[in-house]
């Protein structure tokens, strides 16, 4: 009896441990659940944080929740700026080219030029530009524009000549390579000589033929492409129509200068707008290109400064509008394969001014030859290029004489080193100079050295 009346009192005593223990237990429960739901509600919030911010972020592109979609690099030369979907990238460059000429900046083209200038010596920041280009919407929408920062002049130049100026604005839309268009304001795609930059030339500067032929920046509109991609037939074709007045002008006048080049590239492959074979042609490549360009209007010249007149003619601000109809032709050969570069091109215009109804004829050539040691010349440090140049230019005295020409010839020697291709190099090269006036008939020379050391950043 005892023994039973012991086991109830244990068994009691369990059930009681055993009720406040689930009772702790269903507490402890309630606390765990009511915490769950108040973390599931804060996340709630922060998710809804969250979207606003992605939201906000997806207008303006940038965004702490999105740092990683737009990347940034150095893509030498210059720091490229990419989206993560790569449909928008822009690339900076900043460029310099120093120079130090004696004993003349200019190419000297007249009787006093070579007699009467005096020897001077000059260092001079020949170009400062910011380089900015890329793509925007669709990989086959380009953009670019340069700006010149500190275009050098006399000291007795203007102070507008020699501030900042926008030189280069294009948009190119190449939906496919047959057929696309470009629009805004650059160096029209005339001659190669022209086309080529400043900082892609084997010599320190053009030759003289392009001072007198050269059509430079114009403002318009143009169709290119490329027929028969790597093929015997490989071409491209550029047609546009321009104001015809150069940088930044408004058209003043109801005529439009046109330009048409057709390019063969006999061998099947494209040759870039660059002189010099620093990148090392594998495989010939070549093209043989010929263009015409005709325009009525005040001007008789073009350069990077905009409208201005050859030695014979008047100032275009002179002048009325359209009294000058220039018309012009060229022809042009460009060959590269294993470190030599061959470039030549041959020039016809006339110039008609339509007050004294003279035609004035001017013919025009120059051919060079370059090599790049890429090793095959062990003694010699890679990356040196040698190269020789000729050129002449016959041209008009004055407005009213259309007969008697002047004839002026280059004979240039350059040296290259190559540090970083065109990208890093220092150029030296020597000039003799010829002017043999038909008039008189006498000859004049002279002679120039030029040091040159172009970077890109």
């Amino acid at each position: 009896m005892l023994n039973k009346l012991l086991g109830l009192l244990l068994m009691m005593g369990m059930l009681i441990g055993a009720q406040g223990a689930w009772a702790k237990s269903s507490e402890t429960d309630l606390r765990l659940r009511a915490l769950e739901e108040k973390i599931e509600t804060l996340q709630k919030e922060r998710l809804a944080l969250n979207a606003n911010e992605l939201s906000f972020a997806s207008k303006k592109v940038v965004s702490q929740s999105a740092e990683d979609y737009i990347k940034v690099k150095y893509s030498y030369p210059g720091f490229k700026l990419t989206t993560a979907d790569g449909l928008f990238s822009t690339k900076l460059v900043w460029r310099a080219q120093l120079r130090y000429t004696h004993p003349n900046r200019s190419d000297p083209r007249s009787v006093g030029n070579f007699t009467t200038r005096e020897d001077v010596s000059n260092f001079e920041a020949r170009r400062l530009r910011m380089k900015i280009g890329g793509h925007g919407y669709k990989k086959w929408i380009k953009y670019y524009f340069e700006v010149d920062l500190q275009p050098s002049g006399e000291f007795d130049d203007d102070s507008a000549d020699s501030s900042t100026r926008v030189i280069d604005y294009r948009i190119d839309v190449q939906p496919y390579d047959e057929i696309g268009f470009r629009v805004g304001q650059w160096k029209i795609n005339f001659n190669r000589e022209r086309v080529d930059s400043s900082g892609r030339q084997t010599f320190v500067e053009r030759s003289i033929v392009n001072r007198v032929f050269t059509i430079d920046r114009q403002v318009g509109a143009m169709l290119q492409g490329r027929l028969f991609k790597k093929t015997l037939a490989d071409m491209r074709y550029y047609a546009g129509a321009f104001n015809g007045e150069g940088r930044s002008v408004n058209n003043d006048s109801g005529e439009l200068m046109y330009m048409g080049r057709l390019q063969w590239n006999f061998l099947g492959r494209d040759l870039k707008w660059r002189q010099s074979d620093v990148s090392y042609h594998e495989k010939p490549t070549g093209q043989l290109a010929v263009a015409y360009a005709t325009n009525n209007g005040r001007c008789t010249r073009w350069s990077s400064s905009g409208c201005g007149n050859l030695s014979a003619f008047p100032s275009p601000d002179t002048v009325a509008a359209a009294r000058f109809n220039r018309d012009q032709w060229v022809q042009e050969f460009a060959f590269k394969y294993k470190g030599l570069a061959i470039q030549q091109e041959y020039h016809e215009m006339e110039v008609e001014d339509k007050d004294t109804t003279l035609t004035h004829d001017y013919q025009g050539m120059y051919a060079q030859i370059g090599y790049t040691n890429h090793g095959a010349l062990a003694p010699l440090p890679e990356g040196l290029e040698l190269a020789f140049r000729y050129a002449y230019v016959i041209e008009s005295r004055s407005t009213t004489d259309n007969i008697n020409r002047n004839r002026r010839e280059e004979y240039t020697v350059g040296l290259n080193w190559f540090f970083a291709g065109h990208n890093n190099k220092v150029t030296l090269d020597y000039s003799y100079l010829t002017l043999k006036d038909f008039a008189t008939m006498m000859d004049y020379s002279d002679n120039r050295v030029r040091l040159q050391w172009d970077i890109s950043f």
